[in-house]
């Protein structure tokens, strides 16, 4: 049996200023864009992995009002879970991100735990951690 990850849901205020992070910046590749019942779901993945998905959402699109307002007011909070990339160059990709003028939370830096890594906020708020891969 094999299991793989198919999809990972990113929450986002604005989808038009995330694509400027998560398809400019990160460099992943719009594979789809739709909009329903005034919302829209943009999903991109990279070509090294075009089969994982990564959907940008706005808190209300799909959801309950009640839902709705709970992940909004979870993700100003800036408290919603990080998403973790791989590249195989940290500090080219740490400059090309910083160059988009996304918030740096950390610089590239050897963790204890192991990995090279650094991190920045989208523009939403969401954390965005980035680590070189082994």
């Amino acid at each position: 049996m094999t299991i793989a990850l198919q999809y990972c849901h990113i929450t986002v205020n604005d989808p038009d200023a995330s694509l400027g992070f998560y398809r400019d910046a990160l460099g992943l590749v719009v594979r789809n864009d739709v909009a329903s019942d005034g919302f829209r779901w943009v999903t991109l993945s990279s070509d090294d992995q075009p089969d994982l998905q990564i959907v940008l959402s706005e808190p209300h699109a799909g959801r309950s009002q009640a839902d709705g307002d709970t992940l909004q007011e979870l993700l100003t909070k800036g408290v919603l879970p990080m998403t973790v990339f791989r590249t195989d160059d940290l500090d080219a990709t740490f400059e090309r991100v910083r160059a988009s003028g996304a918030e740096v939370l950390q610089e590239p830096i050897d963790q204890p735990w192991g990995p090279r890594d650094c991190a920045f906020r989208d523009p939403s708020g969401n954390m965005i951690r980035i680590q070189q891969a082994g």
